[in-house]
């Protein structure tokens, strides 16, 4: 049974995980504006032409994007709170929207430097977001709230997708409009998270770690834990590792490199997240547009083609939440990488194997290759979509967390740049064939998850460290506050007197 409080933690959880909506609106506003004959007209940009341009709008985003997280996103989380990252970034992306949607005519610096900024708020929320879901909720179920915000990605590419369609039936009169209400919709859900911010708790981890604020931490936890037990419990635990990180243990970025448990994680992360574009998803969600029109005529087909894909994306990602914390994270990461491997093998040979005439495919040999990109959505979503925010969101302790998770999801975005700018000029030379890298890249992502990736299912925050060959900062921090390894963990009531001689006056 859920209880309200469960209930409630779920709540927090779903308005963290809408700043996911925006990442997956952004990489799906620049595919679907491609598609309008009104945007590069307005831009005065050619497909054929201006394949490097085109590529350079995409990675504006990207190069954004890294900066922010890589910089900006831990220490804003860490000095300001969770809330303030998430807040923060979705105001910098609405500021974005306007500066893209009414950029001057043939102006295309101010719509770069719009979606720079977009990517600089995105950073920010996008290092806040996991951050904020990993410490809030309970371990049983980390990793099927986690398995959410992958799914708002896919709610974020379904809205702009959608709209992009309905646009396109009503272009001619529309005008530049079919375009600037496709891009001007992406302040909908930031607005919506700024509103709803305020109003739900601060992570305790964050209370504690910034400022030893006891009773903070304890009335955030009040809110979303059944019973009193729990949280204080779960207040002492925080308290023994946050104590250790502080006696034993930098923080911040020096931190990362200096501890070796540390560095393996991080390194480990920084696969997995560079793994999470390579697999052929990044490539697909900002130029499947260009990669359809080799097989469809018709943009109107390949706007519907990209809304539908966007709507099973969400249905897909849904497998994450029954899967992700039964089978475990390995299991996931390696029939997705199969079953991506064996899809990115089948659409060139689909497209070899079919004769093209002016330019196009024919409806059947069209009808089979969106099939098989659809089944790589399919193996996609549940996999290196949303576990690899699962895994990166739940390996770091508290004294790296935010700077850690902010660089490795910013990995993403890395392989991103470098891809996606030369993708347009190699697709417009090999054609479908250019599909077989990502082949090839998948059976190497499977080697590198069976070969050095371990299981982190439903092992608690604080304690995961032990796993990667470190200290456990639970039973050191004991040891230093003086309370014995079996209150640590659980093992027997923790008394008022007890309390009372470790809680600071």
């Amino acid at each position: 049974m859920v209880t309200s409080k469960r209930a409630y933690n779920w709540y927090i959880s779903m308005v963290a995980a809408g700043c996911m909506v925006l990442y997956g609106y952004d990489a799906s506003v620049f595919n679907s504006v491609q598609g309008s004959d009104n945007w590069l007209n307005w831009f005065d940009l050619d497909t054929k032409t201006d394949s490097y341009l085109i590529g350079l709008v995409s990675t504006a985003y990207t190069i954004g994007a890294i900066i922010s997280g890589f910089f900006f996103g831990g220490p804003v989380a860490d000095y300001f709170g969770r809330r303030v990252g998430m807040g923060l970034g979705c105001f910098i992306t609405i500021i974005a929207t306007f500066l893209q949607t009414f950029a001057p005519y043939h102006n295309l610096g101010c719509f770069i430097g719009g979606r720079v900024l977009i990517g600089v708020g995105q950073g920010m929320a996008l290092t806040a977001g996991p951050v904020y879901i990993g410490e809030m909720a309970p371990p049983e179920i980390r990793g099927v709230i986690m398995a959410f915000w992958q799914l708002f990605y896919s709610v974020g590419s379904f809205i702009a997708y959608w709209i992009n369609y309905a646009c396109s039936l009503h272009r001619e009169k529309l005008g530049e409009w079919d375009w600037k209400m496709v891009v001007i919709f992406q302040i909908l859900v930031p607005l919506i998270i700024i509103v709803l911010l305020p109003f739900q708790p601060e992570t305790p981890r964050w209370y504690i770690q910034r400022s030893g604020n006891i009773e903070g931490a304890r009335k955030a936890l009040q809110r979303i834990r059944d019973t009193e037990q729990e949280v204080e419990d779960e207040i002492l635990i925080i308290r023994e590792a946050i104590e250790y990180e502080r006696e034993a243990i930098s923080h911040g970025y020096s931190a990362l490199f200096k501890d070796p448990s540390i560095r393996k994680r991080l390194y480990l992360a920084f696969g997995l997240n560079i793994g999470q574009q390579l697999t052929g998803q990044g490539t697909l969600n900002s130029y499947s547009t260009a990669i359809y029109k080799k097989v469809w005529t018709s943009t109107t087909t390949i706007n519907l083609i990209n809304a539908l894909n966007a709507t099973f994306g969400i249905l897909f990602t849904l497998n994450a939440t029954w899967t992700a914390d039964r089978y475990g994270r390995r299991w996931l990461f390696l029939v997705g990488a199969v079953g991506m491997g064996v899809c990115m093998l089948l659409v060139p040979v689909v497209g070899l194997a079919t004769p093209t005439v002016n330019g196009t495919k024919s409806q059947p040999a069209g009808i089979a290759i969106v099939f098989l990109f659809f089944l790589f959505i399919f193996f996609y979503k549940p996999t290196w979509g949303a576990t690899t925010w699962i895994w990166t969101s739940e390996v770091f302790s508290m004294n790296v967390r935010a700077q850690a998770v902010g660089m490795c999801s910013q990995m993403q975005n890395v392989a991103n740049t470098i891809v996606q700018q030369f993708f347009p000029t190699f697709l417009a030379h090999s054609g479908l064939k250019c599909l077989f890298l990502f082949m090839a890249i998948n059976i190497v992502l499977a080697a590198y998850v069976f070969f050095l990736v371990p299981e982190t299912k439903q092992i608690p925050l604080e304690e995961i460290d032990v796993l990667f060959g470190g200290a456990n900062h639970v039973d050191k921090g004991a040891n230093i506050l003086g309370v014995s390894e079996s209150k640590a963990h659980g093992g027997a009531t923790v008394t008022q007197e007890e309390r009372a001689d470790i809680t600071p006056a």
